[in-house]
């Protein structure tokens, strides 16, 4: 995992992704998810590019039940895209990088 993706518990949920100054990329995933792996490179590219106008974050499912339940992930990988504290938008399996920089375009305009 890049310097640049933080990884977040149940505990700091909250004060991390809520309360961030700037928009949030919550990747919930667990270390035996297959896509989960593959799409981390993605996101560690990303977090280079994109890492002063956007915060990444990781949250394991397997240690931080809580978080995804709150928020309905069914499926791993699942990244919800939060602005202002709200979810701007959610893309759940493997997809394009392309996909994901729509994403990431569309929380910072």
């Amino acid at each position: 995992m890049a310097e640049s993706i933080k990884e977040v518990a149940d505990s700091s949920f909250d004060e991390e992704v809520l309360k961030s100054d700037k928009p949030t990329v919550v990747d919930f995933w667990a270390p035996w998810c297959g896509p989960c792996k593959a799409i981390g490179p993605m996101l560690d590219e990303l977090a280079q590019v994109y890492g002063d106008k956007v915060k990444f974050t990781k949250c394991n499912v397997d240690d931080n039940p809580l978080t995804p339940g709150k928020f309905g992930i069914k499926a791993i990988p699942t990244l919800i895209f939060f602005k202002d504290g709200e979810v701007a938008e959610q893309i759940t399996g493997m997809v394009a990088k392309s996909k994901l920089e729509d994403a990431l375009e569309s929380v910072i305009s």
